[in-house]
């Protein structure tokens, strides 16, 4: 089961490509999605890095390459119509512009 799920991960095949000799690709996919759900992944996961970090296994790097990174054009925060609209004057009740 798990080697199926590699494999679909690893190759970026649809599942109903998956190859015969890892049974069905919906019973492979049901399991996944179920073991996403009830959070076996995350168990796993979690166990695996644990061992991982007490056997002194992991070094811990991030690195982001700015040529990659970027801002969709709605968050980029420049106004895309002209110039910000100015407020009224104020009138005052008895019909004098304040100011």
């Amino acid at each position: 089961m798990i080697d199926a799920i590699a494999w679909k991960f690893q190759t970026g095949s649809q599942w109903v490509h998956l190859p015969a000799e890892y049974g069905s690709w919906k019973g492979v996919y049901t399991r996944l999605r179920n073991w996403a759900i009830d959070g076996t992944w995350e168990r796993v996961f979690t166990a695996l890095l644990a061992q991982a970090d007490a056997d002194g296994d992991l070094d811990w790097v991030v690195a982001v390459d700015s040529t990659i990174v970027r801002v969709h054009q709605n968050g980029a925060g420049a106004r895309k119509k002209g110039l910000r609209p100015v407020s009224p004057p104020t009138t005052r009740s008895d019909g004098r512009v304040a100011g």
